[in-house]
């Protein structure tokens, strides 16, 4: 089934995984939840000898336990849970597993944007069944939120902030009073929430200011802020994680060698440095330069490597996508960019050799293109 779809969600993903850790499962179970609280972090973290498990289960969220942990536990109590961090540091795909986990359905999402009404976490309308039939239960459109309450699951808000105070608002009563009235309907004009719903948010700590949760909301909320990865052990283990996905998916066999992920970590904590120490937003590139972004730079790589090259991932091919990803603005971030590959690659490539030369070249044949 996953082979007929551009991106399986993480229930259909890991389906038979789920369905090995639910028939070995004998820990208490909140609400209506499919998994224990330990077997969801299981599920979520990977298992470990200590277990005990027949079989392993592969880790799939890269962070800290006890990020994991709280977030189980506010999910366990009538609270939601808001995930809050910089672009790229796995918030929405925690909040996947979480939800996979918990009710098997990861799919009950309202993306917050300038244009999210309140609708999108009511319900709304089949126009043309109220004008044949007038307003009733069968002519009303849920949302995924009010899907989730009746059902009794985990209901997903992407990018909270983003979305304006009104429709922030209209979350108030719903995390608190845990229903939703319908006025237009006289009779059954009330969806309560089901045991086990309960709502999981994420918010882009970069978006602060541009539409700040009032202090009612944020009282309904638990908080856990995940934090960007330095940790190069940690990230290195995502990126290969991610890639080793990205080739399964689009069945390509090639090797990504060490060294030019090790090139690649390496760029990334040297740009992350130099942003870290500019004095002005001029100075920085506007990439956030997070996990997520080296693995669209390796993505690149490797599909331009296995189209326009000779399958083979080389590391002037990693500079070019590097400088073309990472180019947002011109040219200011082509400017950081040229000072960067003149102040650290070069003086590198002497002193390291290895693929660093070819690193070298291949980042000034881009930056000169785009120059």
């Amino acid at each position: 089934m996953t082979d007929d779809i551009l991106r399986a969600p993480a229930e259909v993903k890991y389906a038979e995984e789920l369905d090995w850790l639910e028939s070995v499962d004998d820990g208490p179970k909140p609400f209506s939840w499919r998994l224990s609280p330990r077997m969801v972090r299981l599920f979520v973290l990977g298992s470990e000898r200590s277990d005990g498990l027949d079989r392993e289960i592969p880790q799939k969220w890269f962070g800290d336990r006890s990020f994991v942990e709280r977030s189980i536990v506010t999910l366990a109590s009538d609270r939601g849970l808001l995930l809050i961090g910089d672009p790229g540091t796995g918030k929405s795909w925690l909040a996947e597993l979480l939800s996979a986990a918990i009710s098997r359905n990861s799919t009950l999402v309202v993306q917050g944007t300038a244009g999210t009404t309140e609708d999108h976490i009511k319900y709304s309308w089949n126009v043309s069944m109220v004008i044949a039939k007038g307003q009733s239960r069968e002519a009303l459109i849920p949302s995924p939120i009010m899907t989730a309450m009746e059902n009794g699951v985990i209901g997903r808000f992407e990018e909270l902030t983003r979305s304006t105070s009104d429709v922030q608002d209209a979350l108030i009563s719903i995390l608190s009073e845990k229903y939703v009235s319908i006025p237009e309907l006289d009779d059954d004009g009330i969806v309560f929430a089901q045991p086990g719903f309960s709502i999981i948010a994420t918010a882009n700590s970069r978006d602060r200011g541009v539409n700040d949760l009032s202090s009612a909301l944020k009282r309904r909320f638990n908080f856990v802020r995940i934090p960007v990865v330095t940790n190069k052990r940690s990230e290195a283990e995502i990126v290969r994680f991610r890639t080793t996905e990205l080739l399964r998916r689009h069945r390509i066999e090639l090797d990504v060698p060490p060294t030019l992920l090790d090139i690649l970590l390496q760029s990334f904590a040297d740009l992350r440095a130099g942003a870290a120490a500019a004095g002005s937003d001029d100075e920085k590139l506007e990439s956030a330069l997070s996990t997520a972004e080296q693995i669209g730079v390796l993505e690149d790589a490797i599909l331009h490597s296995q189209f326009f090259g000779d399958r083979t991932l080389r590391a002037e091919t990693l500079a070019g996508s590097l400088v073309g990803s990472l180019v947002r603005r011109s040219p200011e971030d082509l400017a950081i960019l040229n000072k960067y590959w003149h102040g650290v690659v070069e003086p590198r490539s002497k002193s390291d050799g290895g693929p660093w030369p070819a690193f070298l070249e291949g980042g000034r044949q881009a930056i000169a293109t785009l120059s």
